[in-house]
Order: structure tokens, then sequence, then C-alpha cells
């Protein structure tokens, strides 16, 4: 195999279990079930954080979020951090995006107090070339729109909440898709080639394109998990929120979801598209696909809709490789753990880079070349932090000034998610554990001491492996011995 092409697409929101090849008894996903029986699908598959940017942040860069400390929509992305994008350009590939990855700019490499990256979290991740980019307000979409002949196009969620109302060919989805196809065959398309492109739908607003709105039954549509008796506080909060609180019927969650499973289908559509053009151009055979997302989606399950949260709907996501010259584990379901900090150690390892020292993820190259991994983790872990909604409030009123003040920090949980149990630990060292071997709905938990200890006890191990290593590896003695940070030159 020559040197590949990357495609490495994101579906923003997308859930683990809306595949028809993973079982669902409605959603049709036949381009996607496609990639999974000519690449290997991962089915334990978990986000690090949500909302959008920890996620990416985390997917990205290769590292948990209580290493990256990307918290919320908002907070900067340091600096010092690789990713995927810097790992492509130094390979000789000029990584280009086509929609958004989310990520705020350090604000101390920027020179002019009125850069417009320091007031919004959708900037550009470094190293990535836009051809389109479509952060909130989605401009060139809009514009596009207005080519087409609509009248009084208004703001992007107006429209996107209006998509029902037009034919899918004029989707935000569609019309990602076709930059993408102009780009392939026009003259600025580099051998090989790297392409990012960050899809929106199936992400909110729960309105389908075209005839996609239509093409599900609500009545097939099963009902979602219910909200528990027995309840967090945390849980309480975020079933009376506007943003993260399911309808309250029976009828307008299924309509939720049957507009959820069109933005699915309709983007599988187009991945259609996309693969068959890359089978027309012989480049089929020479291109990894990857296919992740940033987080996944409640869609009703436990009361709540969106992402946030300790339950796994909002981070258990689909995974889709595709490697071509690994053919032997073509077909394959990897059941293990896996998560997205591996997709930058994965797409290191295919590019012929190596891997950075600050990865917390592990290459997925064994599962995809059908061979067991020598060590490999027994549980998922995920972050979420709320903090956002409290920083600049009441500053006058602190006991304790920066830095020393800490109580931010108790505005986050952490997820252990074994097979059996999901351990969740607060930033305020209080704690909960779900036994999910006999009740899968996240309704029953245990106080059993002996598992909550052994369960605490594995993420207090979790968080040692994964402590800040970049020198740590080395000794400045008798000449120097050990690992190197990646790119370190001594010249």
């Amino acid at each position: 195999m020559e040197r590949p092409n990357i495609l490495f697409i994101t579906l923003d929101q997308f859930r683990a279990d809306s595949l028809s090849c993973a079982g669902h008894g409605v959603v049709k996903t036949p381009h996607l079930d496609m990639l999974a029986a000519h690449g290997v699908r991962f089915a334990s598959h978990y986000s690090q954080a949500a909302p959008c940017s920890p996620g990416r942040a985390a997917l990205y860069t290769g590292t948990y979020m209580m290493s990256n400390r990307v918290v919320a929509n908002g907070t900067p992305l340091d600096e010092r951090f690789d990713n995927v994008a810097l790992a492509a350009r130094r390979q000789g590939y000029d990584p280009v995006l086509f929609g958004y990855t989310d990520q705020g700019v350090d604000p101390r490499i920027v020179t002019q107090v009125n850069d417009p990256r320091l007031f919004t979290y959708e900037s550009i991740l470094p190293g990535f070339r836009d051809v389109l980019h479509l952060p909130e307000p989605a401009l060139a979409w809009l514009q596009w729109l207005n080519e087409l002949g609509y009248n009084e196009v208004g703001d992007t969620y107006y429209e996107l909440a209006r998509e029902n109302e037009r034919p899918s060919q004029h989707s935000i989805t569609t019309f990602l898709t076709n930059t993408f196809l102009q780009w392939l065959n026009g003259e600025e398309t580099s051998k090989p080639w790297f392409a990012h492109l960050s899809f929106l739908r199936p992400h909110p607003p729960f309105v389908a394109a075209g005839e996609w709105a239509k093409a599900y039954d609500p009545a097939e549509c099963a009902d979602p998990v219910g909200v528990p008796e027995n309840r967090h506080w945390l849980h309480d909060v975020l079933l009376q929120h506007e943003a993260t609180k399911a309808p309250e019927t029976r009828s307008e969650i299924q309509q939720v979801k049957t507009q959820y499973y069109g933005n699915i289908s309709h983007v599988d559509e187009q991945l259609g598209r996309i693969f068959d053009e890359l089978k027309r151009r012989g480049e089929w055979e020479n291109t990894v696909v990857v296919i992740a997302s940033d987080h996944g989606e409640q869609l009703g399950d436990q009361g709540l809709l969106n992402k946030a949260g300790f339950f796994e709907a909002s981070y258990h996501i689909g995974c889709i490789v595709r490697v071509p010259q690994f053919n032997a584990a073509h077909g394959n379901v990897v059941n293990e753990f896996t998560e997205n900090i591996d997709i930058f150690p994965t797409l290191c390892e295919v590019m012929g880079e190596a891997i950075p020292i600050q990865c917390d993820g592990m290459s997925l190259r064994s599962f995809l070349n059908n061979e067991t991994p020598v060590r490999w983790r027994d549980a998922a872990t995920y972050e979420w932090d709320w903090r956002d909604i409290l920083i600049g409030i009441h500053p006058e009123r602190d006991a304790y000034q920066w830095p020393y003040d800490r109580r931010l920090e108790e505005s986050h949980l952490t997820v252990r998610r074994s097979r059996e149990y999901a351990y969740v630990h607060f930033g305020d060292g209080t704690w909960l554990c779900f036994a999910l071997g006999i009740d899968p709905t996240w309704h029953t938990t245990t106080n059993d001491p002996e598992i909550v200890l052994r369960e605490a006890q594995a993420m207090l191990t979790w968080r040692a492996n994964h402590a800040e290593r970049t020198l740590t590896g080395m000794l400045l003695r008798d000449g120097g011995i050990g690992r190197l940070p990646a790119g370190f030159s001594s010249e």
C-alpha cells in the first residue's frame, strides 16, 4: 500500500446504538454498515468528555480532560499540546478541514486585544487549513441558500430548524459533502491528502432535512430508558434545565427520535456519495477512513436530552475504522473498551509518525490487524465539568482569591465504566456506584463497601497512570537516558 489518504469523519452527537449493523431496530445506515463490513466496528467506544470543545480536545490531542484541561465550550486549548493535524503536517500532509473543530485559541499567543479568536470557542485546531469553516453562524451555507433563491434567510439555528421545509439536497449536510467532493476533484488536492469532515448532524435541532423528516414512523421508535425514582441532586437539576430536560409526552419524544434517526440516515446517504467517489477515483483501497463523534446523545434516556451528566448515553458513541491493508480484521466487531483518545495515536501509526508522549490513548492497530493487544484497559473513563455556569459569578464575595480558590474544581465528575459497574466520583468527594451488570438502565446503585472500594481504587490507579509525563521518561545524567519527547532535537 502506498502512503494512504486519511479521511477523518465526525458525526456530532452520534450514539453508539444508532446503527443498523449494531442491531438498531429502526434507523437504517447502509453505507456505515458497508464500512463496518469492510473495516472494524468498535462497539464499546467512548468519548472522554462533553460538550463539543472538551470532547474534541480529547479526540484531537489524545488526552483526557484531566490532562488537557479543556473543561467547557470556551476553555482555551493550551498551545503546548500536539494534535492530529500537526502530526499529519509533520508527515508531509496538508490537513484540510470541512466543518469545525470547536477549539478556543490559547490567549497567551494572541497579540491583539481585539483579535476575534478571543471571543469564540469555535476557532480552528492548529495545523488545519480550512477549506470550509462552518462555525456558528455557518455563513457559507446561509449564503448558498440565498444563492439558491431562498429569501429572508435567518440565523443558523432558525434555518436548521426549517430543514424539513427544503429538499435534503439543500441541507447543511449536503452542502458540506458537495464542497468536499468539489475539493477532491479540484486542482488543489494534494497527493496523498488528509481531510477532516466534521458533520454537524445528528446534532440538534431535532429536525431532519427534506424527505428524511418523514422517513421514520414514531410508532416504531422504542421508548427511552425511564427516570429512576431515587436520583442524585445533579440528575434533578438536569431534569429541570431547559437545555437537558426531555419532552414530557411519549409522542413528543418519539417525534424527536424520528428526526434524530432521519439526520443520521441523511448523513449516511452523503457518506455513500463520498465512498462511491473514492471508488470511482480508484482511491478506496488507499484511503484510511475513521468515523467517530465528539460525544453522544441522551435521546430521552433517564428523562434527558442532549449531553450532560454521568449517564453513558452522553458518551457511548459510534466508531468505525477502515485501514485497507489490514484486511484480516475486516468485518470484526471489537467489544473491548476503546476511547476517543485512541484515535490520534492510531492515525500516527497509520501515517508513520511517532506517537507523542502526551497521549493518554493507545493505538488501535492490534485490533485493526486482527491481533490481541499485549495489554488493554478493562474500563472506559470519561469526565464532565459544569463550572462554566459559575465562572465570573460574584467574584467580590469569594473568601479566597485566585489561584487559591479551588471551589470550581468541585463542579466536576469522573466516571469509570467497567463491565459490571459505573463508579462516579465528584469533585466534592461524594460518589455514586451503579450496578450495571444487574441493571443496565442506570437505575440501581450499590453501597457495597468492597465493590465501591475496588472501583474507587481503580480510578485512583487510572489517575496515577495518566499523570503528565512529557519529560518524566528521561534522566539528565550519564549522557541522558530514556525516552525523548516527540519532536525533540538537540540542535
